[in-house]
């Protein structure tokens, strides 16, 4: 069983609790139920501030100056205490975010290996040495290069991977030397409180890490404008992540926005293995997730076959309460949400889209819903639906997909299924991605290699040793000998 009682959380600055006199507070609501699970006391404008202060007070006494093995430490502990607290993080994450408890327990785990990636990563930061004789006149010079921390980081986080997310972006600022000012989603601030509590008992320094929750329009604009901050990492929509990117000026910032990843199975690919994938791929977490499979093109020969294989096992997907095991398919995050992406369908299917399976919604449930006789102006194509909606698309040639499969503002991830490696590294070459995958769907992450986008999907890198060069700054010191 879960705990339903009522959670109550605040915002953390140097461990302790910020209250207000005039107090302003949020529910944190179950998104299967509707019931509140947690009771939130939203931060002012005058507590960001405070918070960044505090952090910007401990980067210069404490944590820039802080050895590498001493970071490790701090990190590895604190992948002990998560790994030890696996199924409380995980029902956290079902009662604020809706997710399958077994996807909980999945978030949960990769989020432990994100903090031991970054225990490692945290004694491998190096410099290096600058041939200075190379230049006419550098005889007698020693020119070296070292890396240092950029100071405070400013982590805005999303509702989908409240955990895992979080710590892509805390593990690397940490494992650099950095400190961080952290504002999760307020549908998902839960996890989040518990997170900082976890990495103070992991021993990290008291306001190395400060918890600001508080609505975008009280507190945003604090932690994007304010000068104490070195560096903002950003995952949420386009619009906002662009209104950041403009009030950031000269600041570090890495935008993750977002995407409609497109996958293609040619006709020499393992058409069953694709269709088994993407049924994942696609509607893990109702769909609500960055690289989630959206547009799967086939071509046409294999079309049929794809189909044949691929909806039934859609089909098969349990939907309903994401406490039970047996749960495949949780709710939204929210009704209005849910309301959305309905309509998304039922234009699509006014414009002359067909609905293959699902379609149905009830309350935050939206059944897994394949759509085919799709165009690219239609939303479900063009759009990010962050939804359980996947277009099913015929193609004939590479060129042609290549084509389709790029004509998109976004550019996340994509998957490609094909047996001749020439055609695959053609098409990896072609796509106008940040990253591919071959015989494997645009799903699919792993926390250790560089991921982020083009185009509408963003800028700058995540994963772990590639946010850690984000989070520092190179500095020249060169000497004359006598």
């Amino acid at each position: 069983m879960i705990n339903t009682e009522l959670m109550r959380v605040t915002s953390l600055i140097e461990g302790k609790s910020v209250t207000q006199e005039q107090e302003k507070t949020m529910e944190v609501i179950n998104p299967f139920n509707g019931e509140a699970v947690g009771k939130v006391s939203l931060a002012s404008k005058e507590n960001a501030k405070k918070a960044i202060e505090s952090a910007h007070q401990v980067f210069h006494k404490t944590m820039k100056k802080m050895p590498a093995y001493r970071r490790a430490e701090i990190l590895s502990k604190a992948a002990d205490l998560l790994e030890e607290r696996t199924e409380e993080f995980a029902k956290v994450l079902v009662l604020e975010a809706g997710k399958p408890i077994r996807d909980g327990r999945g978030e949960v785990g990769r989020a432990v290996q994100v903090i031991r990636f970054a225990a490692d990563e945290a004694k491998k930061i190096e410099g290096e040495m600058v041939p200075m004789d190379a230049a006419i006149g550098g005889e007698n010079r020693i020119g070296m290069v070292r890396r240092q921390p950029l100071g405070v980081i400013s982590a805005i986080t999303p509702f989908n991977f409240p955990l895992n997310l979080a710590l892509h972006k805390l593990a690397p600022a940490f494992a650099a030397g950095n400190t961080v000012v952290l504002k999760p989603a307020g549908k998902t601030p839960l996890s989040a409180y518990m997170l900082v509590k976890l990495f103070e008992e992991a021993g990290l320094p008291q306001g190395a890490l400060n918890l600001v929750i508080g609505n975008g329009s009280e507190v945003g604009d604090v932690l994007v404008t304010d000068s104490r901050i070195s560096k903002i990492t950003f995952t949420g929509s386009p619009s906002v992540g662009i209104d950041l990117r403009r009030k950031a000026e000269l600041k570090k910032v890495t935008l993750e926005l977002g995407s409609n990843s497109p996958n293609i199975i040619f006709n020499d690919g393992d058409v069953k293995a694709a269709a088994v994938g993407l049924v994942r791929g696609a509607f893990a977490f109702s769909g609500q997730v960055c690289i989630s499979a959206q547009r799967i093109y086939v071509q046409r020969d294999v079309y049929q076959d794809f189909l044949e294989q691929y909806v039934p096992l859609v089909e098969k997907l349990v939907i309903g309460n994401p406490v039970e095991e047996t749960t495949d398919i949780g709710p939204m995050i929210s009704e209005a949400e849910a309301i959305r992406a309905h309509e998304w369908i039922e234009q699509a299917v006014k414009a002359g889209a067909n609905i293959v399976t699902g379609g149905n919604r009830k309350g935050t449930l939206l059944e897994p819903t394949i759509l085919v006789n799709v165009n690219q102006d239609m939303k479900v194509v063009c759009e990010e639906t962050f939804a359980p909606i996947v277009s099913v698309i015929p193609f004939d040639t590479e060129e042609e997909v290549i084509a389709m499969a790029n004509d998109s503002k976004f550019g996340l991830q994509a998957g490609v299924f094909t047996s001749d490696i020439n055609r695959a590294m053609r098409v990896a070459e072609e796509m106008e991605t940040g990253g591919v995958w071959i015989n494997e769907t645009s799903t699919y992450r792993q926390d250790n290699y560089p991921y982020g986008g083009v185009k509408l999907s963003g800028i700058g890198k995540e994963g772990v040793k590639y946010a850690i060069e984000d989070m520092t700054e190179i500095k020249f010191v060169g000497i004359k000998l006598g």
